[in-house]
């Protein structure tokens, strides 16, 4: 696939994080959210969930977090985020590439979701979806009723 071309994708952002309960069990999901108001939740772990959360509400840690220590380890190496890719589903799980630029050549690396995304709030990378995924998988608002934004400091 050329990366220069985005025409199967959309552009999304992310809502927020809840914690919904998957049989009585508080889950982490990031809501990120089409052009059109089309939501998606993907299942996340709890430390990615504090990780996109910490970003979302514009919180820093006293130490960085992995994700923190990442985005400074690219910055010295002059290697830039360019953006993400959310570009498959198979039996519920979502699969995503990470795009950087180093000088003149962009790589791709497979990655989680979750991961992508933590690292592209950090820089404001685009998150990007690939339209299909994003159709098959949207859902309505109020399948998420009862659903709690996370609170990081309990």
């Amino acid at each position: 696939m050329d990366i220069d071309t985005y025409e199967d994708f959309e552009e999304i952002r992310v809502k927020d994080v809840y914690l919904v309960d998957v049989f009585t069990d508080p889950t982490p999901v990031v809501l990120l959210e089409g052009t059109q108001g089309n939501m998606l939740p993907i299942y996340i772990g709890h430390l990615e969930a504090l990780s996109i959360g910490n970003v979302l509400k514009n919180i820093s840690s006293p130490r960085p977090m992995a994700h923190d220590l990442i985005v400074n380890i690219f910055d010295r190496l002059e290697v830039k985020i360019e953006g993400i890719l959310i570009d498959e589903r198979v039996d519920k799980i979502y699969y995503a590439r990470l795009l950087i630029r180093k000088g003149n050549d962009i790589m791709q690396f497979d990655a989680r979701p979750s991961d992508c995304i933590a690292l592209a709030l950090r820089v404001g990378a685009p998150i990007r979806i690939r339209k299909n995924v994003l159709e098959g998988s949207e859902i309505e608002m109020s399948r998420l009723e009862g659903a709690r934004v996370i609170n990081i400091f309990g």
